[in-house]
């Protein structure tokens, strides 16, 4: 076949990716903006402008199974928050073989206001995921309070982090506020894979769409959530998405199609500590939920690897052989498309304060992301699906998507 006749070819999915990039760009939710972040709140203030009253309680919730390497880190970081109203830790050690229990006990010994109960846990019930399960052992034990904060246990916070969380809350009324922990990047597999993660994330749950009454995208990050616990028991607790893995995207969009107002944003100060310092390691946490993420359906794993070719390996492919071969006709769309990636990707290395010659990286990673889907689908097949410190989800979770 002539040269001239497979640009010509290869002309039909390069206009196809310029229409997604200029569809994605214009009409995602501004997925690409890495500015919506936490007002700051001075120590003074009052959690409504203009209010006198006290501040509300608030739970922090910290699931934990055998984290004793990284409490060290982290928890101290919550027992030294500076929140002016009550605030009571609830640390659920979830079968750990490590001694995470006594080792939280020992790391708050001292603390002089905020109070810290270690639970232990023996492991989920029939149908429940282990983590969502942690969480409402939590809630059923816990003491009364406006709020519950579930975090991580690599999760680290800085002092003013809970106050800054209920201001927002109790300011906009939102029932839900997240954000998004900024991850380690201190290794070059990180440095590489961690931003793009990021960015894939916002494409599929714009922030502006989250927050939006008017559309139905729901989610939520589940390092950091801060969640009205009246609106979460008029949902029904956390009994609806027992089963869910990917439980903070389950959460968010239980809360709002049950009439909650939700929030996401990004920080650079919630860190999560967890280190990935190889690439095996993030490839690991990335195909553990992949295709959960995909409902187990071989149709979408079959969609999402077209999707990933056409938006993003063909502009770098195309646009590049085009213009060497002369053949404007594909490589001109392709280029533009290119150009748009990279654009797009620029606000997130930003945020992590990386090079931005990184963005024209940025079809490499998604070939390693749509290789990482790959091997999440063949494990799920072979029962290893969701593996995650010795316990395995076989059938992966139930879609949150029943919810609406």
């Amino acid at each position: 076949m002539p040269v001239t006749t497979v640009f010509d070819v290869l002309a039909v999915p390069a206009w196809i990716s310029l229409a997604i990039w200029v569809s994605l760009v214009a009409f995602r939710g501004g997925f690409w903006r890495m500015d919506i972040s936490l007002p700051p709140v001075p120590v003074s203030s009052a959690p409504t402008p203009g209010a006198d009253e006290e501040w509300p309680a608030v739970v922090v919730v910290v699931p934990a199974r055998d984290e004793a390497e990284i409490l060290p880190e982290t928890l101290p970081t919550l027992l030294a928050q500076d929140y002016p109203g009550r605030l009571e830790i609830v640390l659920v050690d979830d079968a750990s073989s490590d001694g995470t229990g006594e080792l939280a006990r020992r790391l708050a010994e001292g603390a002089e206001r905020i109070t810290l109960e270690v639970l232990r846990g023996d492991g989920p019930p029939p149908g429940w995921a282990g983590k969502v399960a942690a969480m409402d052992r939590a809630l059923r034990a816990c003491g009364p309070s406006e709020y519950v904060l579930f975090t991580d246990a690599d999760i680290g916070h800085p002092p003013d982090s809970v106050r800054r969380l209920v201001a927002h809350a109790r300011a906009g009324g939102w029932d839900l506020v997240s954000l998004m922990a900024r991850l380690s990047t201190k290794s070059a597999a990180e440095r590489h894979i961690v931003p793009a993660f990021v960015y894939s994330f916002f494409q599929l749950y714009p922030p502006a769409w989250i927050r939006s009454a008017r559309s139905r995208t729901a989610g939520a990050a589940g390092g950091c959530m801060l969640v009205r616990r009246s609106r979460l028991e008029q949902a029904g607790g956390l009994a609806p998405i027992a089963s869910a893995r990917i439980d903070d995207v389950a959460l968010g969009r239980l809360l709002k199609v049950t009439g909650g107002r939700t929030w996401l944003g990004v920080t650079r100060s919630v860190r999560s500590l967890r280190p990935y310092p190889r690439m095996a390691d993030l490839w690991d946490m990335i195909a553990r939920s992949a295709y959960t993420q995909l409902r187990c359906n071989p149709w979408l794993l079959a969609g999402t690897v077209l999707g990933l070719a056409l938006t993003y390996g063909v502009p770098p492919l195309v646009g590049v052989a085009g213009a060497a071969a002369g053949a404007w006709t594909a490589a001109v769309p392709a280029l533009l498309a290119w150009a748009l990636l990279t654009l797009s990707y620029l606000p997130v290395l930003r945020l992590y304060r990386l090079a931005a010659w990184r963005a024209l990286l940025l079809p490499t990673v998604m070939a390693l992301y749509g290789a990482m889907t790959v091997d999440s689908a063949r494990r799920h097949r072979r029962g290893r699906g969701g593996a995650w410190k010795g316990r395995t989800a076989d059938s992966g979770e139930a879609s949150p998507r029943a919810l609406t």
